[in-house]
This record gives structure tokens, sequence and C-alpha cells, in this order.
């Protein structure tokens, strides 16, 4: 058996080519599929079958991509609705890959069209008595935590959460504890709270120290779960529903434009915005007026479609036609692809032209001590790290939802004529928030350089917020 676990780091993602006999399968494929095909093309392997484990909302999924350029079969979920070819496949249904058995394990819960895979390899000993060795979870199972109940249209939240109890009770947990657990995402994915940054483990790891695999009834697990839900980013439903209509061939993507600083320029006042892809020290130096800093260093295309949306026509700021490459194709993985070009030569060719700059001024955690009951404070940071921690004072409004907020012109406890001094944790989220404010005519913006992280080390005082959340799912 050929097992092999690609995990997209910047999207929290785990993907899977699983071959024998020369025949292969991808399971949870990311949107541009040349690494499956040159991996299956070394090892001997020829795709056939390209499995989902439910409808992704994070991410738009390469399982058309592999289907029409190779002509792969895909299986999904028979709830899934899905409006492409495809084999809808039920609990107990099975598909042979060589002399591996996949089994098909209707796991709702997540989703109510996931399914976990369950892997045997018949030439191993384990087979003779009929027992697989892995099985591949998607968004049911993570390794520390389990999927969060609120992605589907037609299902609550506690529906979807009673459902995930009976799956995990009277399915995966039924399993041996010797059977090795792969899920879809790791630590950093929005679709769970407490993610471990393990890539895999077993089931009786998890049953030991999984917090939701604990003993407790149905009703405890629903409240649990329920509890304090992280606000759901808005594209999640547009990359669902791109995923059930089957996502368009890459190929059929617009090409990236070179654009001179003055149509660029002709652009943004058309309405288009400008997404500085550099560092924050690069960004605060000098950028276009306007401009979102979404650095690539960072979980670029997920905050990219949170901050701003699948659907604004975007310039791309970058420091190098490498990254310009990178940041569109980083972007496509999520479903943003009305790129109108990007600014050729960078912000040096726009100054050089004689078009104005907007600055950010970067600031340490010292200089803000020093301006505390001056300036206002600005944490972007999520519920569950405000709860745990927060400089003095400080007023919050996750980045998640900033950008909704300003467009509804409410933020509260923040005055736009007054200096405001914006922190995260260590200054990516932060600089993304500093430009939206800029945007929206904050006039005295500053950067907490290091945010909190760099706050806390200097030893310099915090608060615990007064009803401070010690559950997994508040983190």
């Amino acid at each position: 058996m050929y097992f092999q676990q690609f995990y997209l780091t910047c999207l929290a993602q785990a993907s899977y080519l699983i071959g024998s006999e020369g025949e292969a399968v991808v399971v949870d494929p990311q949107r541009d599929v040349d690494l499956y095909l040159d991996e299956a093309k070394a090892q001997g392997l020829e795709i056939k079958h390209v499995i989902e484990t439910h409808l992704h909302a994070d991410f738009v999924s390469g399982h058309r991509e592999l289907a029409l350029r190779i002509g792969a079969k895909i299986y999904l979920g028979a709830a899934a609705g899905a409006k492409f070819d495809h084999v809808a496949v039920h609990d107990g249904d099975e598909l042979a890959v060589g002399k591996l058995r996949l089994r098909f394990l209707e796991t709702p819960g997540h989703t109510p069209e996931s399914i976990c895979i369950l892997l045997t390899d018949t030439e191993t000993a384990t087979d003779v008595v009929g027992r697989p060795s892995k099985v591949l979870t998607g968004d049911t199972l993570f390794i520390g935590d389990v999927g969060r109940p609120d992605l589907s249209p037609t299902h609550s939240p506690r529906e979807l959460a009673g459902l995930l109890y009976d799956s995990l009770r009277h399915k995966l947990m039924t399993l041996p504890d010797g059977v090795e657990v792969y899920p879809a995402h790791g630590a950093g994915s929005l679709c769970g709270k407490n993610l471990s940054p393990e890539r895999w483990s077993t089931i009786g790891q998890q049953k030991q120290f999984n917090y939701a695999l604990q003993e407790m009834s149905r009703d405890a697990f629903v409240n649990m779960l329920t509890a304090e839900l992280p606000d759901r980013p808005e594209y999640f439903a547009e990359d669902a529903a791109i995923n059930r209509d089957g996502p368009a061939l890459l190929a059929e993507s617009a090409a990236t434009t070179a654009l001179t600083p003055h149509a660029a320029r002709t652009k943004l006042e058309a309405g288009a915005v400008a997404l500085d892809t550099r560092p924050a020290s690069l960004f605060g130096a000098g950028h276009l007026p306007g401009s979102i800093n979404i650095g690539l260093g960072g979980q670029y295309a997920t905050w990219a479609a949170t901050v701003i949306g699948l659907h604004k026509i975007l310039v791309i700021v970058a420091e190098d036609d490498e990254k310009v490459e990178e940041s569109t194709l980083r972007l496509s993985r999520v479903g943003i692809e009305n790129v109108a070009g990007y600014l050729q030569g960078g912000v040096e060719a726009w100054e050089a032209a004689g078009l104005p700059l907007e600055t950010t001024p970067q600031v340490s955690v010292h200089q803000l001590q020093e301006h505390q009951g001056e300036w206002q404070v600005l944490d972007v940071r999520r519920i569950g790290e405000f709860r745990a921690s927060h400089l003095p004072g400080a007023i919050h409004q996750p980045l998640d939802t900033l950008s909704k907020a300003l467009e509804a012109g409410e933020l509260p406890g923040v005055d736009r004529n007054k200096p405001v001094a914006v922190h995260c944790k260590g200054g990516y989220r932060s600089s993304a928030a500093c430009g939206l404010l800029q945007a929206h005519g904050y006039r005295e913006v500053y950067n907490v350089v290091g945010g909190l992280d760099a706050w806390t080390a200097s030893g310099l005082p915090v608060e615990v917020a007064a009803e401070s959340c010690s559950k997994p799912l508040c983190a």
C-alpha cells in the first residue's frame, strides 16, 4: 500500500493520495492538483478515484479538476446533493483500489453529508480478521477536536451537534483503538476550535485525550459544542456552494495582468481594492492609499476571503513577480478569482510615478505603554484570546468581523478622530486591521509591533475577562 498525506499549511488542510497495484485515489484534494499527478506518476500509480469527505466550506476543492483532466470518478456522501457527475455513497458502500478496500461510513454532524473512510489493506495480516488500519475522518473528527456544527443551511447547530454525537459514539468510537486517524485539517483551521498541531493519531489516543470524546450525555455534548460558536466567515457558504456545483477549471481563470501605476490607479478609482501582500513593516513604511495588508507570510487566502470576500475586484501589490503568482494561486484556492492585475514594479513604481503613498506607523509596546490613556487600544484577536488576557482598557473587535462593522458604520467605543493603536497576537492581523481603519477614514492609526506576545514578554500588565472561558471550545 502507498499512503501519503499532503499538508497545505496556509489552509491547515490535509489531503491524501492512496494507492495499490498501480491504481490510486485522492481524498479531499486542494484546488491545484499537479502535486497529486506528479506524485502518482513518480510512484507508478494512475489516479482513478477522488473522494470528498464533505462539501468543504473553507476552500475550493480540486475534485472536478481531477475528474475533468484525467477522467477520475468522484465519490461524495449521498446527502450532498452535488450537481456534477459523481457516485453518491451510502453507509457500508465499498470501493476497491488495487488490494485496498475502502469502506464508507455516513457520519453526519459537521455537515449532513459528511462521510469517513475505513481503509483496509487485504495484504496485511490484520485483514485476516477484517480489521481496518486507518480511518480518514474529514472534518468529523480532528486530532484533539471535532468539526463545528454550524455550516448547514438545512440543519440547526444543535441538530448537527446531536448527529455528530451519534456519529462519534456509534461509528468512530467503536473502531479498534489501534486504528490510525487521519483528518482533513490541523491547527489553524476555522472548521474547529481546539485542533492539535499533530497530523494524525489513533482512535485509542483520541478516546483518551480528545475532550469531545469523553463520557457525557448527548445533551451535554450538544450544549458544549454549540456554546459560543465563533462567527462563521461569510465566504464559507459560498465555497460550499462552489464545491456542490463543481468548481471551474483553474485553466479557465483569467491570467493576471501587469498594470502600470496609472492603470492601477484607474482600477482603484473604479472601485477595485488594492491587496498588499507584503510584510507589515513594508506596508507600514508606505502603501497605496486605501489598500489592505494581508501578508503572504500568514494564512493569506483565509484572511483575504474573510476580510475582503470573494467578489471584489483586486489589484495585487507584491514584492516581485514570483510573489504575485503565489498570491493569485493561493487566492484561487478559496475561490477568489476577480484579480484585475498586479501593480507592475510595486510600490516603488507607484512612488516614482508621483502618486501618493500612505503610511501606518509601527510602534513598540513600550511606546504604546507611554501613551496609555491617550491612545485608544483596539484588540482584533478572537474572543477566546481576548478573554484569556488583554491589555487594560482595550476595546475588542475581532478582525473576522471588523470589515462588516466598519461598513455598517458601527465600531463601538472607537472614535475615528482620535489616535487608535491596533494589536493582535503578533502583528499580522493588526496590520490588516490598520489598513481597514485607514480605508474607512480613521485618521491616526498605529500598528503595535509584536502584539500581545511582545507586551507580555516585556512584563507589562494584562487583564482577564470577568467571564473568561476555560473550556477548549473557547480557545
